[in-house]
Protein backbone atom coordinates (compact mmCIF):
# COMPACT_ATOMS: atom_id res chain seq x y z
CA UNK A 1 0.00 0.00 0.00
CA UNK A 2 1.32 3.43 -0.96
CA UNK A 3 0.69 6.10 1.70
CA UNK A 4 1.50 9.80 1.52
CA UNK A 5 1.79 11.49 4.93
CA UNK A 6 1.74 15.25 5.54
CA UNK A 7 2.78 16.76 8.88
CA UNK A 8 2.64 20.57 8.99
CA UNK A 9 1.66 21.20 12.62
CA UNK A 10 5.07 22.55 13.71
CA UNK A 11 7.71 24.82 12.18
CA UNK A 12 9.24 21.71 10.59
CA UNK A 13 6.93 20.70 7.77
CA UNK A 14 7.43 17.23 6.35
CA UNK A 15 6.12 14.79 3.75
CA UNK A 16 6.76 11.04 3.71
CA UNK A 17 5.86 8.07 1.53
CA UNK A 18 5.29 4.54 2.74
CA UNK A 19 5.34 1.75 0.14
CA UNK A 20 4.44 -1.84 0.99
CA UNK A 21 4.96 -1.35 4.72
CA UNK A 22 8.23 0.59 4.54
CA UNK A 23 8.81 4.35 4.58
CA UNK A 24 10.81 4.85 1.40
CA UNK A 25 11.20 8.63 1.35
CA UNK A 26 10.76 11.48 3.81
CA UNK A 27 11.51 15.17 3.47
CA UNK A 28 11.54 17.81 6.19
CA UNK A 29 11.89 21.56 5.74
CA UNK A 30 12.21 24.11 8.54
CA UNK A 31 10.53 27.27 7.42
CA UNK A 32 6.91 27.32 8.45
CA UNK A 33 4.75 29.32 6.08
CA UNK A 34 7.56 29.72 3.54
CA UNK A 35 7.39 25.99 2.77
CA UNK A 36 5.48 24.98 -0.38
CA UNK A 37 3.37 21.91 0.33
CA UNK A 38 3.24 20.89 -3.33
CA UNK A 39 6.99 21.32 -3.82
CA UNK A 40 7.68 19.16 -0.76
CA UNK A 41 5.29 16.47 -2.00
CA UNK A 42 6.69 16.49 -5.55
CA UNK A 43 10.23 16.09 -4.23
CA UNK A 44 9.27 13.15 -2.02
CA UNK A 45 7.32 11.48 -4.84
CA UNK A 46 10.15 11.94 -7.34
CA UNK A 47 12.81 10.49 -5.05
CA UNK A 48 10.56 7.59 -4.02
CA UNK A 49 9.76 7.00 -7.71
CA UNK A 50 6.04 6.95 -6.98
CA UNK A 51 3.52 8.69 -9.26
CA UNK A 52 0.77 10.91 -7.87
CA UNK A 53 -1.90 8.62 -9.30
CA UNK A 54 -0.40 5.61 -7.48
CA UNK A 55 -0.90 7.07 -3.97
CA UNK A 56 -3.62 5.00 -2.27
CA UNK A 57 -4.06 6.90 1.02
CA UNK A 58 -3.23 10.42 2.21
CA UNK A 59 -2.62 10.84 5.94
CA UNK A 60 -2.61 14.24 7.64
CA UNK A 61 -1.34 15.25 11.07
CA UNK A 62 -4.28 17.06 12.69
CA UNK A 63 -2.33 18.85 15.42
CA UNK A 64 -2.57 20.51 17.78
CA UNK A 65 -0.05 23.08 16.67
CA UNK A 66 0.25 25.67 13.91
CA UNK A 67 -3.21 26.80 12.80
CA UNK A 68 -1.88 27.84 9.38
CA UNK A 69 0.22 24.71 8.87
CA UNK A 70 -2.53 22.25 9.78
CA UNK A 71 -5.01 24.06 7.53
CA UNK A 72 -2.53 24.03 4.65
CA UNK A 73 -2.00 20.27 4.96
CA UNK A 74 -5.73 19.62 5.16
CA UNK A 75 -6.47 21.84 2.16
CA UNK A 76 -3.78 20.09 0.11
CA UNK A 77 -5.16 16.65 1.01
CA UNK A 78 -8.75 17.71 0.30
CA UNK A 79 -7.77 19.09 -3.10
CA UNK A 80 -6.03 15.82 -3.93
CA UNK A 81 -9.09 13.85 -2.81
CA UNK A 82 -11.37 16.02 -4.92
CA UNK A 83 -9.22 15.47 -8.02
CA UNK A 84 -8.44 11.78 -7.58
CA UNK A 85 -10.84 10.44 -4.92
CA UNK A 86 -7.86 9.24 -2.87
CA UNK A 87 -9.12 8.38 0.64
CA UNK A 88 -7.99 10.54 3.56
CA UNK A 89 -7.02 9.66 7.12
CA UNK A 90 -6.44 12.12 9.96
CA UNK A 91 -4.19 11.23 12.90
CA UNK A 92 -3.20 13.23 15.97
CA UNK A 93 0.25 14.78 15.64
CA UNK A 94 0.78 13.80 19.29
CA UNK A 95 0.41 10.14 18.28
CA UNK A 96 3.21 10.66 15.76
CA UNK A 97 5.38 12.16 18.53
CA UNK A 98 4.68 9.23 20.85
CA UNK A 99 5.55 6.79 18.07
CA UNK A 100 8.83 8.61 17.44
CA UNK A 101 9.60 8.48 21.17
CA UNK A 102 9.10 4.71 21.01
CA UNK A 103 11.55 4.39 18.09
CA UNK A 104 14.09 6.26 20.22
CA UNK A 105 13.79 3.53 22.88
CA UNK A 106 11.91 5.64 25.42
CA UNK A 107 9.68 3.45 27.58
CA UNK A 108 7.06 3.79 30.28
CA UNK A 109 4.91 6.89 30.84
CA UNK A 110 5.70 9.83 28.55
CA UNK A 111 4.12 13.27 28.26
CA UNK A 112 4.03 14.95 24.83
CA UNK A 113 4.12 18.74 25.23
CA UNK A 114 3.25 21.36 22.59
CA UNK A 115 3.24 25.11 23.19
CA UNK A 116 -0.36 26.37 23.20
CA UNK A 117 0.64 30.05 23.56
CA UNK A 118 -0.74 32.34 26.32
CA UNK A 119 1.67 30.69 28.77
CA UNK A 120 -0.11 27.34 28.41
CA UNK A 121 0.71 23.96 26.87
CA UNK A 122 -1.03 21.05 25.17
CA UNK A 123 -0.18 18.11 27.43
CA UNK A 124 -0.68 14.42 26.69
CA UNK A 125 -0.14 11.23 28.69
CA UNK A 126 0.97 8.12 26.80
CA UNK A 127 2.57 4.82 27.77
CA UNK A 128 5.17 2.89 25.78
CA UNK A 129 5.74 -0.81 26.35
CA UNK A 130 6.52 -3.94 24.32
CA UNK A 131 7.01 -1.97 21.11
CA UNK A 132 3.61 -0.29 21.31
CA UNK A 133 2.40 3.11 22.46
CA UNK A 134 -1.09 3.97 23.66
CA UNK A 135 -2.86 7.02 25.02
CA UNK A 136 -3.52 6.90 28.76
CA UNK A 137 -5.57 10.09 29.08
CA UNK A 138 -6.89 12.67 26.59
CA UNK A 139 -4.86 15.69 25.52
CA UNK A 140 -5.54 18.76 27.68
CA UNK A 141 -4.41 22.32 28.33
CA UNK A 142 -1.84 22.60 31.14
CA UNK A 143 -0.11 25.50 32.88
CA UNK A 144 3.62 26.15 33.18
CA UNK A 145 3.31 25.28 36.87
CA UNK A 146 1.95 21.83 36.02
CA UNK A 147 4.89 21.21 33.69
CA UNK A 148 7.30 22.32 36.41
CA UNK A 149 5.70 19.81 38.78
CA UNK A 150 6.14 17.02 36.22
CA UNK A 151 9.81 17.97 35.81
CA UNK A 152 10.31 17.73 39.56
CA UNK A 153 8.86 14.20 39.38
CA UNK A 154 11.41 13.35 36.63
CA UNK A 155 8.56 12.68 34.19
CA UNK A 156 9.57 12.05 30.57
CA UNK A 157 8.50 15.13 28.60
CA UNK A 158 8.79 15.08 24.81
CA UNK A 159 8.11 17.93 22.41
CA UNK A 160 9.35 20.18 19.62
CA UNK A 161 10.53 23.05 21.83
CA UNK A 162 14.13 23.37 22.95
CA UNK A 163 13.30 23.44 26.65
CA UNK A 164 15.29 21.17 28.97
CA UNK A 165 14.55 18.53 30.16
CA UNK A 166 12.32 17.84 27.18
CA UNK A 167 13.38 15.15 24.74
CA UNK A 168 13.17 17.24 21.57
CA UNK A 169 10.81 15.44 19.21
CA UNK A 170 8.97 17.16 16.37
CA UNK A 171 5.80 15.74 14.85
CA UNK A 172 7.13 14.11 11.68
CA UNK A 173 5.52 12.71 8.53
CA UNK A 174 7.71 9.61 8.75
CA UNK A 175 6.24 8.65 12.13
CA UNK A 176 2.77 9.63 10.91
CA UNK A 177 3.14 7.28 7.92
CA UNK A 178 4.21 4.43 10.20
CA UNK A 179 1.25 4.97 12.53
CA UNK A 180 -1.10 5.06 9.52
CA UNK A 181 0.47 1.92 8.05
CA UNK A 182 -0.15 0.02 11.30
CA UNK A 183 -3.72 1.30 11.58
CA UNK A 184 -4.59 0.44 8.00
CA UNK A 185 -3.08 -3.04 8.43
CA UNK A 186 -5.47 -3.69 11.33
CA UNK A 187 -8.62 -2.36 9.67
CA UNK A 188 -9.69 -0.26 6.72
CA UNK A 189 -11.33 2.90 8.16
CA UNK A 190 -13.89 4.91 6.28
CA UNK A 191 -12.72 8.15 4.73
CA UNK A 192 -13.80 10.82 7.22
CA UNK A 193 -13.63 14.64 7.17
CA UNK A 194 -10.30 16.03 8.37
CA UNK A 195 -10.90 18.16 11.46
CA UNK A 196 -8.01 20.02 13.15
CA UNK A 197 -7.44 19.26 16.83
CA UNK A 198 -7.96 22.39 18.90
CA UNK A 199 -8.47 22.38 22.66
CA UNK A 200 -9.65 25.98 22.67
CA UNK A 201 -12.53 27.38 20.67
CA UNK A 202 -11.27 29.47 17.77
CA UNK A 203 -12.69 32.95 18.03
CA UNK A 204 -12.38 35.95 15.75
CA UNK A 205 -13.22 39.53 16.64
CA UNK A 206 -14.83 41.47 13.81
CA UNK A 207 -13.05 44.74 13.15
CA UNK A 208 -15.01 47.92 13.76
CA UNK A 209 -16.23 49.67 10.59
CA UNK A 210 -13.97 52.38 9.21
CA UNK A 211 -14.93 55.91 10.17
CA UNK A 212 -14.97 58.95 7.91
CA UNK A 213 -13.26 62.24 8.86
CA UNK A 214 -16.62 63.60 10.06
CA UNK A 215 -16.87 60.75 12.58
CA UNK A 216 -19.56 58.79 10.74
CA UNK A 217 -19.23 55.10 9.82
Amino acid sequence: MKILALEFSSNRRSAALSNEGCVVEAHTVAGGRATSALALIRQALAEAQIRMEDVQWIVVGLGPGSYTGIRAAIATAQGWNLARQTPLLGISSVHAMAHEAMTRSLTGPIHPVINAQRGEFHLGHWHITHGRCHEVSPLRIATAEELAALRQQNAILVGPDETSPLHQIHPAAKSLAEVARNRLAESMPACEPLVPIYLRETSFVKAAPARTPDGKS
